[in-house]
């Protein structure tokens, strides 16, 4: 090969490589294989898309899922190191943040809330007939002093509603139906896909929509990991959140969820599927959006600080 045609040899490689794009090396990963705790919801359809679709592999990535009924569940693990990444309540870790005990980044923003994704259901004999007729009732939540339960209060407020009458406990969303149905609950606060489920076989009635304002739009959940893993690995987590965010505009397409959800989620029926009311699947991580929960939180007394969101929210440089 003639010196003359070296350069421009070695020009074309370069040309190569730039048309590949940092991001799909995965040697410029810090760390390439991560460990995952996920749970089997509908929020959770853009990790499974992509886990499906192959865009981690696409990022340089391998996923490791590890699937958990409650993202409290895979906390230990997080401190711990043996999970990287946990996909979780918003609430949930932001009180942790507060309390010192777990120090957290957002790398990715999950779901928002949208109307009658969440709501409020009653037994089709119930005297309950609207958010007023709750005072002094028993209400499920899947977890307590959750985003349900900031959410609802603060639905109930802006209806002039005391929200401090509402007897809270605590039933997983799988279980909230046979629960009331069985008398041990005068309504529950579920969520996708279990309320449709409960509305066409039980006849259960929504007296209340748990996405209505003042909190529509809210951030629901997200893709969290400790403060300390971003710092060390911060090309690995902005390539997690590329890859969900892709997924995510995916997932705008609900028949693409429809058709990821049987993979992960079991016993969900394809026509309640079909009829359920979807999220907003988050294609950017916003600090702002998180600092409206932030300041509810403050607001409702349930967070000591109000955290400043820029300092959790994830953003690649």
């Amino acid at each position: 090969m003639s010196r003359l045609r070296i350069p421009l040899v070695l020009a074309l490689l370069a040309a190569l490589l730039s048309a590949c794009g940092d991001d799909a090396a995965p040697e410029d990963k810090e760390k390439t294989t991560i460990n995952v705790a996920m749970l089997a919801l509908v929020v959770n359809a853009p990790y499974y898309i992509a886990v499906q679709e192959k865009l981690f592999e696409a990022e340089g990535l391998t996923v490791r899922t590890q699937p958990v009924q409650q993202s409290t569940q895979a906390y230990p693990a997080l401190k711990a190191g043996d999970v990287d990444v946990v996909f979780a309540n918003n609430a949930s870790m932001l009180l942790g943040h507060d309390k010192g005990d777990l120090r957290i980044n957002l790398v990715a923003e999950g779901t928002r809330l949208t109307p009658k994704f969440m709501g409020v259901l009653v037994m089709p004999d119930s005297p309950i007939t609207d958010i007023k007729g709750l005072e002094g009732h028993s209400l499920s939540v899947h977890v307590l002093n959750n985003i349900q339960a900031i959410t609802f209060d603060a639905i109930a407020g802006a209806n002039g509603v005391d929200p401090t009458t509402f007897d809270y406990r605590q039933v997983v969303f799988p279980q909230m139906a046979a629960t009331m149905q069985k008398g041990d609950l005068d309504a529950i606060h579920s969520q996708e896909p279990f309320l449709t489920d409960a509305v066409r076989k039980l006849g259960a009635r929504m007296v209340a929509d748990g996405g209505a304002a003042p909190v529509t739009d809210l951030p629901l959940d997200g893709y969290f990991s400790l403060e300390t893993w971003t710092k060390q690995y911060p090309r690995t987590a902005a390539a997690f959140q590329r890859a969900i965010q892709k997924a995510s505009e995916i997932a705008a397409d609900r028949t693409r969820v429809e058709a990821v959800l049987p993979t992960y989620a079991r016993g969900i029926d394809p026509a309640i599927a079909k009829e359920m009311t979807m999220p907003t699947f988050g294609t950017s991580t916003s600090a702002e959006r998180m600092q409206k929960l932030i300041d509810l939180m403050v607001e409702q007394k349930r967070l000591t600080n109000r955290i400043d969101a820029g300092t959790i929210v994830f953003q690649p440089s």
